[in-house]
């Protein structure tokens, strides 16, 4: 018996088993060998969400949920919010090491050489109803690109499949703002590739009249700290997508929009949204003691506070709140803020919520300050969408280069009936045919 085993006794046929921990796991297939007889399946693991399943090896984010820390290839997430960009981080994600100067300048000219959309593209959006949710058109139109770009299906390609990457992380700004657009019934800005990677994305956003857009830096730079903020989470809902469908060699393009599409469900990339909400509804600050009241007699939660993997304070959280101070000193201050300063307060001193774990999570204030930055409540997950789209490539790739995975193919503990005879039409009974939902 080694030192790193877990033995296992089955009291069903008294027999043990010694299986092996590796990092602090068992392999689930190693359970399959517990059977009581030979023609016996073996055991599984039955674990809904995911909950305590890992589901691949990964290089690329950490993340300590009691202590509160969040680190991007062992880098803190406090250090690359104060002191990089958005696109150094990217290519952190992607290639493991920060680049040097003339790596990140490769790196920025080939993602702007491709900001661009073909002009077809636009055809697509222009195809949607003029009330269309800006993140409804912006992942059909990541599937649609799939169209024009056959050759990313070549995905083993790495010089093909860099191309691809580029690609994507360079237009998604344009086509996030081409659907804002579309949406409100503005032409169309074109991307100015002078500006830098926000600053393009705000002119694509919100220039109107004036022959050159320049962006207030102070807005740029928030704007930079959430994407560096949201560029990556571990294996949350959205990456497990897009590992999932990239574990059928799916292209990037298609497997991006079905990580876009779980994404945008109100638990995960529209969380935001539903604080903006809960805030408006509350209305004042003398009403916060009464909202809280009912929270905790249990008549609904309270939105952006309590995370699945943070029981500490969220350090994404942290940061934000420091940045919303900037931008309200350029944008004016929101009253929505000092309700939420109110319900944080009293939350954090509260019993039930400390007892609970209910720290602010990094939706609490991501949503006030981009109202504030006059972005409107349904571009929340598309702004989500955008930076995590380095994320989701750099999880997609390292899926590629991991000789351990394969398509993925959950097993399932099935709880319905077994064999039956056929029954015609005519001798079937009206409760057998009520039953057909159970």
């Amino acid at each position: 018996m080694g030192e790193n085993t877990l033995t296992i006794t089955d009291n069903r046929t008294g027999k043990q088993y010694d299986l092996p921990i590796e990092n602090g796991t068992i392999k689930a297939m190693d359970l399959r060998q517990i059977k009581q007889s030979e023609d016996d399946f073996g055991l599984m693991t039955y674990d809904p969400a995911f909950m305590n399943t890992a589901s691949c090896k990964s290089r690329i984010t950490f993340i300590d949920g009691d202590k509160g820390i969040l680190e991007y290839r062992g880098y803190p997430i406090d250090q690359l919010a104060e002191k990089s960009t958005y696109l150094e981080v990217a290519y952190l994600l992607l290639n493991g090491e920060l680049p040097d100067r003339a790596q990140l300048s490769d790196w920025t000219r080939n993602i702007t050489y491709h900001t661009f959309i073909n002009e077809s593209i636009k055809k697509v959006i222009d195809g949607f109803h003029y009330n269309a949710h800006p993140m409804g058109m912006f992942e059909a139109t990541l599937g649609a690109l799939s169209t024009f770009y056959p050759d990313a299906k070549d995905i083993f390609d790495k010089e093909c499949r860099q191309k691809q990457i580029y690609r994507l992380i360079a237009k998604v700004p344009t086509i996030a703002a081409f659907a804002y657009r579309h949406r409100i019934g503005m032409q169309y800005a074109y991307p100015d590739n002078d500006l830098s990677y926000e600053g393009n994305f705000l002119n694509m956003m919100f220039k109107t009249t004036e022959l050159k857009y320049q962006p207030n830096a102070v807005l740029e730079r928030a704007l930079t700290v959430l994407f560096i903020l949201h560029a990556d989470h571990e294996q949350n809902c959205s990456t497990n997508a897009m590992r999932s469908i990239g574990s059928a060699h799916t292209d990037p393009f298609s497997s991006l929009a079905g990580a876009a599409a779980a994404l945008y469900g109100p638990l995960h990339g529209g969380a935001n949204e539903m604080v903006l909400r809960m805030l408006r509804e509350i209305g004042s600050i003398d009403k916060v003691p009464e909202y809280i009241k009912r929270v905790k007699a249990g008549e609904f939660r309270l939105m952006g506070f309590g995370h699945r993997v943070y029981k500490n304070y969220d350090p994404r959280a942290r940061i934000i709140k420091q940045v919303a101070d900037e931008v309200f000193a350029v944008t004016g201050k929101d009253p929505l803020l000092d309700i939420a300063l109110e319900l944080e307060r009293i939350a954090l001193e509260d019993e039930y919520f400390v007892k609970r774990r209910l720290y602010p999570n990094v939706d609490f204030y991501s949503g006030i300050i981009y109202q504030a930055m006059s972005f409107p409540v349904d571009m929340f997950p598309v702004l989500f969408a955008i930076p995590r789209t380095s994320g989701w490539l750099a999880q997609w790739v390292e899926l590629l280069e991991d000789p351990d995975q394969k398509i993925a193919r959950p097993r399932q503990v099935y709880l319905g009936h077994r064999t039956r005879e056929y029954v015609p039409i005519e001798r079937r009974k009206a409760a057998e045919s009520g039953a057909v939902g159970a």
